[in-house]
């Protein structure tokens, strides 16, 4: 099957590393215009290098943290003047933060809710008119697995993660008489820089190959998982061959998660 993309635009937060970058670099090779959100300005540099490489199509980079409303709408209009639309939006930005109930302050939590939770509402706020008027659109939110089958101590991001996943179904209803598709990812063990960056905070004593060799020991499928593995169903969603599935959430992990 040949997924295409040509004459989309995308956009992606938290689009210059991991999950984002390959779900940018796959949309650019399958014909999309291609807006990378992400804070860090040397990362984007180096994501719209990887991106655009080998692709026909415009990969532009956009300094954001969508924690804050204000850069959001500032971004969006960025965005608006250089391409025009936004076909295909994907909610990715977001990092994994586990702890005791007892030790989340609300500080904690309304920083994890902005980032995972808030930037999402308020990105689909934004998109969904166009989207509509087209009567065409897409939104992927990537979530994890928590958000199915939440964990003692997997607060607050299996919280706002499963809100995120209400968030999905529900915009998934409203979306469908204009045919706006929405979509969840739920993520499980997958090669990332969230993983490496653990990988160093442990002191690197062993090589990262089988750091990520024994992190896959206790998946179904015996491996961790590859970021283009999860940007091939991200970009079969975007496109037109998925156009009969909306408000799902699909586990890409292996086989890992208890629930369906």
């Amino acid at each position: 099957m040949d997924v295409r993309l040509d004459g989309r635009t995308a956009l992606i937060t938290g689009g210059s590393k991991g999950l984002g970058l390959a779900m940018a670099t796959k949309f650019a090779s399958s014909g999309a215009d291609v807006a990378i959100l992400a804070r860090d300005a040397e990362a984007l540099a180096a994501a719209v290098k990887t991106a655009s490489a080998g692709a026909r199509t415009k990969v532009k980079a956009f300094a954001c943290d969508v924690r804050h409303a204000g850069e959001i709408d500032a971004t969006w209009r960025q965005v608006q003047a250089e391409f025009g639309k936004v076909d295909i939006l994907v909610n990715n930005a977001g990092t994994s933060r586990a702890a005791k109930f007892a030790e989340l302050t609300d500080a904690v939590w309304q920083e994890d809710l902005d980032l995972k939770l808030f930037a999402a509402i308020r990105l689909c706020r934004l998109a969904l008119p166009g989207m509509q008027e087209r009567r065409w659109g897409r939104i992927i939110n990537t979530l994890n697995t928590g958000a199915k089958a939440p964990r003692a101590g997997g607060a607050p991001t299996a919280v706002s993660r499963a809100a995120g996943l209400a968030l999905t179904k529900v915009l998934s209803g409203e979306g469908a008489p204009y045919n706006v598709l929405v979509n969840a990812l739920m993520v499980g063990l997958i090669k990332s820089d969230q993983h490496e960056q653990t990988h160093r905070r442990q002191g690197g004593n062993i090589p990262l190959d089988e750091f990520f060799r024994k992190m896959g020991e206790r998946v179904p499928l015996g491996r961790v998982g590859e970021a283009e593995e999860f940007a091939n169903i991200a970009c079969f969603l975007a496109s037109d061959a998925g156009s009969y599935i909306t408000g799902t959430a699909i586990n890409v992990d292996g086989g890992l998660s208890p629930v369906v």
